[in-house]
């Protein structure tokens, strides 16, 4: 058994739009971006992950960047598997030893039967002997600290990269869910567009998810206000490089529709929720999770358009994998688990 065990690899992979976690021995041995780098002419990987990112909007035509991932699911089938086998080569060269791999992976809830199939499909292709999918709102309850097998009801709010899922648990399964594609890379476009209609300036992705991390709000009055924070781009009048200034009430302005419709979608959700289950979401309030979570005052605006407590998770961008760790730990105890079979 001690052999078996030597020569068995478990690793928990949360594969998201934005970026991709994957917990090894119940600790995060990979945190990087969903990116990777291709030669055009021999389509040789060049880089994966946060080299990949470095190199993002900087290539030349005989390079580019792809990001594997859309809304939640695959979008570009070789590059995920190229993003996937790089980022388990990453975790060290011990990989080439291990005859027996196990994966959990976590997916959106609104996904198809033929996008769980390329799920499964890209796990074969790194060697996978054992796959398991998880949907990311059990996930993220698992990663908080919920006990999903109790007939209690927990709404979970994950904003991720591509997709907002909004689901009600009890009883080990999914109620009802609402799973919307309006999220984190939908925000970074809003602040894009809003840069070039409103001050003739024209920025790239990464620039723009900079300043959504730094004056990103939800709101247009906060308590504790952040920083106006300085902007480089080019100018589409002159072409000329230049700088200015904007303020966290402007990007609360940019926000403002695409937040509307994670609010509506959360409305929603509650409309057709067991009127039990309703009582005890009442009681305990609505979670919280993904990289949208940390958009400062999303919480305050969820709890008055709902009149419910909203509570952020501890470490929103890191509760999906530690779900999916705890999933992998618990594989024969956790029937809401899909596998091959299932499909």
């Amino acid at each position: 058994m001690g052999l078996f065990s030597f020569f068995r690899q478990e690793l928990a992979v949360d594969l998201g739009t934005a970026n991709t976690l994957i917990i090894q021995d119940g600790k995060i041995v990979i945190d990087q971006p969903s990116i990777v780098a291709i030669n055009r002419i021999t389509n040789e990987v060049l880089a994966v992950g946060e080299k990949a990112m470095q190199m993002h909007e900087k290539t030349h035509s005989n390079l580019v960047t792809i990001r594997p991932l859309k809304d939640g699911v695959i979008a570009d089938f070789q590059a995920a598997e190229s993003l996937i086998h790089g980022l388990i080569e990453m975790i060290g060269e011990k990989r080439k030893f291990f005859s027996h791999l196990k994966m959990v992976i976590c997916i959106p809830s609104g996904i198809t039967e033929v996008e769980k199939r390329a799920v499964f499909d890209s796990a074969d292709n790194v060697d996978s002997k054992e796959t398991y999918l998880i949907h990311e709102p059990m996930a993220a309850a698992l990663g908080i600290g919920l006990d999903v097998e109790e007939p209690v009801g927990n709404m979970i709010i994950d904003i991720g990269g591509g997709t907002t899922e909004i689901a009600v648990i009890a009883l080990s399964g999914i109620v009802c869910d609402q799973s919307i594609r309006t999220a984190g890379d939908e925000f970074t476009m809003d602040i894009m567009n809003y840069m070039k209609r409103q001050h003739n300036m024209l920025i790239g992705e990464r620039t723009s998810e900079q300043i959504k991390i730094h004056v990103g709000s939800a709101l247009h009055e906060l308590e504790t206000p952040p920083d106006d924070y300085a902007v480089n781009g080019r100018d589409l009048m002159t072409g000329i490089p230049k700088q200015i200034t904007i303020t966290y009430q402007e990007i609360a302005h940019a926000l403002d529709k695409s937040i509307s419709k994670v609010e509506d979608a959360v409305l929603k959700a509650l409309e057709t929720t067991p009127p039990e289950l309703a009582s005890d979401i009442y009681q305990k309030g609505l979670y919280l999770t993904g990289g949208g979570a940390l958009l400062r005052g999303l919480d305050i605006r969820i709890a008055s358009k709902t009149k419910l407590p909203v509570h952020i998770a501890e470490d929103p961008l890191r509760a999906v994998v530690r779900g999916t760790g705890i999933a992998l730990k618990n594989t024969d105890k956790f029937s809401f688990l899909i596998d091959r079979k299932s499909v």
